[in-house]
């Protein structure tokens, strides 16, 4: 079982008698002390002042989500896996997506709707910082392009997930060399999403719109992927502009076999291109001239995708290697290796139970557990409050979402505490989905998108079905600008961030929590689709639609108030200090 582990975080306070004196909560004095040893003689006291410094700054601003450029993670935003229709435990087709950093958490579920011959589509471009669906502020029109007569509902995330169709998208981004980006392209990556979802019902057909769109009006963004899945397939699409003067864009789509699980984490992963086998590649005729125009492929060598255009040393880092190696164990994969394989058969068939645990992960038990060098020494008494035993364990208070100051804090007073890992859950999440695509139920009912806002690590999933006709008002509202209470995200955020002070004692009621959401969904959402589809058979699909949105809004409901319970657990646990 992968289960949370954590690094560590602590407060402390300054004397406010110009001394500096310092004093330390409890819980963090043991930390400290374990770690004095590996200092300088009197290290500790000469530059005590400076050490607390950064502690004390920390403590104001620990409630608070944080991205910092200059932390390691800093353009390492999300993270999607995949899941053929054979891989999976239920047969469905699964696609997911974090979006990790600071993009704007509000939710839409936009309608249908029948548009004129003659009207026209809009582009934006600025849509992922605004605060509520209707805020215009900083974002600007990019173009238009003619009108579809029919327009599919669709969800309404920073970046475009889900349509009634049940056709689904994930995002990642990879960057790729800048000299190919050209910023007066129509299109960013969520607008291409936005339209594929307004007029696709299935991934090949959206992949063939999206080639279009670029090559006619222009790709305006950096190397980006999207993981494209209907009901039957699921596919990985990397896309870059052609040029900083040229309209136009380059871009490969690679298949994931259906007994296959992929991963994309802010890295080019398709290699080698089999022209000669359109029913698991598909490119831009371009893809291989650009490359050698612009020095990026010598025109002798093999051409890989990747090697070309991810201005990377290898297709994979950690989180690709964790995920992979962690489904398929006998392939003994390693780090040192040159390259991974882009997908790999699981061992066993992967479930929504086992996704949500990756989508957890700290890598808790394994060398690259950040906490595993945070320990303290425990002290056991007896009755009388004699010692009668001491321990060396990891410190309650250390957990693995650490801000860059605290990780240097630690490494400066014991070089080597924390090496820092992009683990697949951060505490920068704006939000994070798991689409699940099965294509033995009505659309309505068939498309679920388990929806979790701020850490994956820490926050419950709630099921937004396909079919759904809105969501709660709370989901309408960005928290990224302000702590708002008409925002969905501080229902779950704060009391997420008050549980990191001290992960060791929290993380267990934390957990319990999440698990029995996800138990409570598995009970409860087999009837609730039976009397859908039994809707849906007899004609009454608004019924059904209503069915599966109170469903959907009351689930979402009874979390929020959960963790507002918890927040105020927490605030008893810790009220006389952390």
């Amino acid at each position: 079982m992968i289960i949370l582990k954590t690094l560590t975080t602590f407060t402390a306070r300054t004397g406010n008698d110009g001394s500096g004196k310092v004093s330390l909560t409890k819980a963090h004095r043991p930390v400290l002390n374990q770690l004095k040893p590996a200092l300088p003689p009197n290290g500790l006291i000469m530059d005590k002042r400076i050490i607390f410094a950064s502690l004390l700054t920390l403590s104001s601003i620990i409630l608070s989500a944080q991205v910092n450029p200059g932390d390691p993670w800093f353009g390492e935003s999300c993270t999607s896996i995949m899941v053929g229709k054979m891989a999976s435990a239920d047969g469905s087709v699964i696609t997911a997506h974090t979006c990790d950093g600071n993009y704007r958490t509000w939710v839409r579920m936009e309608k249908a709707a029948d548009h004129a011959d003659t009207a026209l589509h809009t582009v934006y471009k600025g849509t992922l910082h605004t605060e509520t669906p209707d805020d215009m502020r900083k974002v600007t029109v990019a173009g238009r392009i003619p009108q579809v007569k029919h327009t599919y509902a669709y969800l309404n995330t920073a970046y475009p997930s889900l349509n009634e169709k049940q056709l689904a998208m994930g995002e990642t981004t990879f960057v790729g060399p800048d000299t190919l980006v050209n910023k007066k392209g129509m299109f960013l990556i969520e607008e291409l999403q936005r339209v594929a979802l307004q007029r696709c019902d299935n991934a090949r057909d959206a992949i063939r719109l999206i080639g279009e769109l670029i090559k006619e009006y222009g790709y305006g963004d950096y190397g980006e992927c999207i993981t494209i899945a209907d009901t039957r397939e699921v596919w990985q699409m990397e896309i870059l502009g052609e040029g900083k003067e040229r309209i136009g864009g380059v871009w490969a789509a690679q298949r994931i076999p259906d007994d296959h699980v992929g991963i994309s984490a802010n890295i080019s992963r398709i290699g080698i291109i089999d022209f000669n086998n359109p029913d698991f590649f598909m490119a831009s005729p371009n893809v291989k001239d650009v490359a050698r125009e612009f020095g990026l492929w010598d025109g002798k060598e093999p051409f890989k995708f990747w090697k070309a255009y991810a201005n990377a040393e290898k297709p994979f880092k950690i989180r690709e290697f964790f995920v992979l190696s962690t489904l398929a164990p006998s392939l003994n994969l390693s780090m040192d290796m040159d390259e991974l394989p882009f997908s790999v058969k699981p061992e066993k068939k992967v479930s929504m139970e086992v996704l949500t645990e990756l989508y957890r992960s700290s890598y808790e038990g394994s060398s690259y557990d950040m906490t595993r060098h945070v320990k303290m020494v425990n002290t056991r008494y007896d009755k009388k409050r004699n010692v009668i035993g001491r321990d060396t364990i990891v410190s309650p208070v250390a957990n693995p979402w650490l801000t860059g100051d605290m990780r240097n804090t630690l490494n400066y007073i014991a070089p080597g505490t924390v090496d820092f890992q992009r683990t697949v859950s951060v505490s920068w999440c704006s939000y994070s989905h798991i689409t699940v695509l099965r294509d033995w139920l009505p659309d309505e009912v068939g498309g679920v998108s388990w929806f979790s806002f701020d850490n994956p690590g820490q926050s419950p999933r709630v099921p937004i079905y396909a079919g759904v006709k809105q969501v709660p008002a709370k989901w309408e509202v960005c928290g990224q600008k302000s702590c708002r209470g008409d925002a969905a995200l501080w229902s779950y955020r704060k009391a997420n961030k008050l549980a990191t002070v001290s992960w060791g004692k929290t993380k267990k009621h934390m957990l319990e929590q999440v698990l029995g959401f996800e138990a409570k969904a598995r009970l409860e959402m087999p009837a609730l689709e039976k009397s859908a589809v039994e809707l849906i058979k007899t004609g009454k699909n608004e019924e059904a639609r209503a069915l599966l949105t109170n469903y959907s809004n009351d689930f979402s409901g009874a979390t929020m108030q959960r963790w507002a319970a918890m927040e105020a657990k927490f605030w008893e646990m810790f009220g006389r200090g952390f």
